[in-house]
């Protein structure tokens, strides 16, 4: 039996920690060869991505085990939000507990929480094209790939997957 995960607001003594998360679990999936490449280093700023987007933590018996972020149309974090959407980024879970609900902790607190916001009929989120693990829970929560809405890195020949979920 897990004990109980919380999903909360993250605050600023936690930015240790959710760029640890992310990095470690960057790098644990093979995303990137080293925790030096530039996407890397944006993502461990934490606290200058917590000033433009809302960061969630998922904390399990005091200790943060997955963050992930939250934007709107318009915002600095949104790749692919419409004005309707509420869009995720950044979902990780640290390896050491993965597979254990945190993932899946974050998304169902992410569609209750949309689902409370005003004028938003659906989340969506992109996703890697080879990231399998994370498809399955994307799978599993309900969303569905709106392939339509796939997109490149600008400047690369990295293709980027679109799921959505209708609230």
């Amino acid at each position: 039996m897990h004990s109980q995960i919380l999903i909360r607001p993250a605050v600023p003594a936690d930015y240790d920690a959710v760029a640890r998360i992310t990095r470690d679990a960057y790098l644990a999936a093979g995303h990137f060869e080293d925790a030096d490449h530039p996407y890397m280093q944006e993502i461990q700023k934490v606290a200058q991505r917590h000033g433009n987007a809302t960061i969630w933590v998922a904390e399990r018996a005091g200790r943060i085990v997955g963050s992930v972020t939250l934007a709107v149309a318009g915002e600095p974090y949104a790749d692919i939000a419409r004005a309707d959407e509420l869009e995720f980024r950044m979902l990780v879970v640290d390896p050491a507990v993965q597979r254990s609900g945190a993932g899946k902790a974050m998304v169902q607190a992410i569609i209750e929480h949309a689902r409370s916001l005003p004028g938003i009929t659906g989340v969506a989120l992109t996703t890697g094209l080879t990231w399998e693990s994370a498809h399955g829970l994307y799978r599993k929560t309900g969303f569905q790939r709106v392939p339509e809405r796939d997109w490149f890195v600008p400047g690369t020949d990295i293709k980027l997957l679109v799921y959505r979920l209708d609230l």
